[in-house]
């Protein structure tokens, strides 16, 4: 629907409304002697559409399900990223990936993203008396130059807040195919030392691209380097025989460390932040699962990944904690069905979306790379519904501190919100703007979204390739630069965002390209 300029200068208005209203919020009446649990579980490349309490009909999820009936259900929460390294990234430390350089899908043999003075979730938390466990995918880097597998792995979760951590470094897909405790490989052997490359091939291992025929999962791409348990794995990695996990127990084994983390904490104020592989690629879930869905694998592993939540829901009504632990359940990024392994699930979808009503996905700078299912319980306090206010899971740092009655040390977290009364269903107000991000970037503010495919990630970033006067131009050029174009969209009217209204609204796509330059240069939000 056309939008004259005096209409769009009332929605500025009440935007600046918004924003006052938001300082003035004040956070909920909490004792300094009430401090409550508090579980972060983000799963993986979970869609908007793949939880059946967010529209999906050909997958069940009662579990998350029930979580969502008792709690309170988000329809315009978003991730930083639509890539998992700069969404972990950003929901533990506070701040924009797209603002630091390097901040990228990362290998396994990456070094730790977060400095040591920056603060996370787990340390403010923990500067409040609280416990912090980490368990499950971490992927944000680890140590600080050449990885020493067999020794001590450091610095790592335990160096930025974490108490105890059991983790893998990437994902699932990746080598080091082994599961971590605090700074040493869990079983491993010191006779059988772990070597790993991403350069190059090393040892005698069979891999993907020249052993096809031992690989009890087929390729579609990539991920032909090392083949452990069957599967072969992005990168190149030798020895730790003892150490390999199964993949089919994966879930199991890091679900009960959850669990044991809860009950052996039960009796003071503790963070988990519980980072199941469930929906990542490979997909191989436990004999319970596999196969009971028509829609396939994929729809298996949200299954697992159902019971996996149940579990820690379940744990927390056992030990008689409901009343005082605050859960969130959310997703890294948007879906992807075929990424890299030919599991069948791009075929067997018949009619679901995983991304609900939204385009694109995982890797794309579309509203179903970053508009995440997000789900808030607290019971007896966060009354049940539904909220459509606009939030970012870069929130949660500066919420938990105003939770906790802590202070955000200065010159960090730069950009977490204070969205405390917002996350409790105490307002509706949500942010003003965000910023989405997919190696281009888009700022989202009220209904509307920017997409300016000339602002990509980076404090430095790299400049664009452009062709030299009388230079041929490459059509893989050519055809880039067709679409690098300003794309104005109307979220509410055009969630599949295929109406650009760019040049019918010049005047509102300028706004947005000054509001995402000055988030840029003043350096937080």
């Amino acid at each position: 629907m056309p939008i004259d300029r005096r209409l769009f200068l009332r929605n500025l208005a009440a935007i600046s409304a918004t924003i006052a209203a938001r300082g003035n919020c004040s956070s909920p009446v909490l004792t300094r002697q009430e401090k409550p649990n508090i579980v972060v579980i983000l799963s993986d490349d979970v869609g908007y559409g793949d939880l059946s309490c967010y529209g999906a009909t050909h997958v069940h999820t009662p579990e998350i399900d029930a979580m969502a009936a008792s709690g309170l259900r988000f329809t315009n929460a978003h991730s930083d990223a639509a890539t998992c390294t700069p969404s972990r990234y950003a929901l533990l430390t506070g701040s924009y990936a797209w603002r630091h350089d390097g901040v990228q899908i990362l290998p396994g043999d990456a070094n730790l993203l977060i400095e040591s003075n920056q603060a996370t979730i787990a340390s403010v938390l923990k500067s409040a008396g609280y416990t912090t466990g980490l368990v499950g995918k971490w992927h944000v880097g680890l140590g600080n130059g050449k990885i020493d597998w067999n020794g001590e792995i450091k610095p790592g979760p335990c160096e930025v807040g974490f108490d105890d951590a059991f983790f893998f470094a990437a994902t699932a897909d990746r080598v080091p195919t082994v599961y971590i405790h605090n700074h040493r490989v869990v079983n491993l052997d010191p006779k059988d030392p772990i070597q790993v490359s991403y350069a190059h091939k090393i040892g005698n291992e069979p891999t993907g691209k020249e052993d096809p025929e031992l690989l009890k999962m087929k390729l579609s791409e990539g991920h032909d380097g090392t083949i452990v348990d069957g599967i072969s794995r992005i990168g190149f990695m030798t020895g730790g025989k003892s150490a390999l996990w199964k993949d089919e127990t994966m879930a199991a084994t890091f679900t009960g460390k959850a669990v044991e983390f809860i009950e052996r904490n039960q009796h003071q104020p503790f963070l988990l932040y519980f980072t199941p592989s469930d929906i990542h690629v490979p997909r191989a879930p436990g004999a319970q699962f596999a196969g009971k869905n028509a829609c396939g694998v994929r729809c298996d592993v949200i299954d697992q990944l159902d019971w996996s939540v149940g579990q820690i829901l379940d744990t927390l009504k056992r030990l008689h904690l409901d009343e005082n632990t605050l859960v969130i359940f959310t997703s890294d990024n948007g879906p992807v069905v075929n990424d890299g392994y030919d599991d069948g699930s791009d075929r067997k979808l018949d009619g679901h979306k995983p991304a609900g009503p939204f385009r694109g996905g995982k890797y794309t700078i579309f509203e179903g790379g970053t508009t995440m299912p997000f789900i808030v319980r607290w019971t007896g306090h966060v009354k049940p519904g539904v909220s459509n206010a606009l939030i970012s899971q870069l929130d949660l740092l500066a919420s938990f501190a105003a939770l906790t009655h802590q202070k955000v040390p200065a010159g960090t977290a730069e950009d977490s919100i204070n969205m405390l009364p917002t996350l409790l269903g105490q307002s509706q107000i949500g942010r003003a703007s965000l910023v989405e991000e997919a190696q281009v970037l888009a700022i989202r503010e009220g209904n509307w979204k920017l997409i300016d495919r000339s602002q990509r990630p980076g404090k430095h970033p790299a400049p664009e390739w452009t062709p030299s006067p009388g230079a041929t131009v490459p059509t893989s050029y050519a055809q880039k630069n067709s679409i690098a174009q300003l794309e104005l969209y109307d979220i509410a009217a055009d969630p599949f965002e295929t109406n650009n209204l760019a040049t019918e609204h010049p005047e509102i796509v300028e706004h947005l390209r000054r509001a995402l330059t000055m988030l840029r240069t003043q350096g937080h939000s």
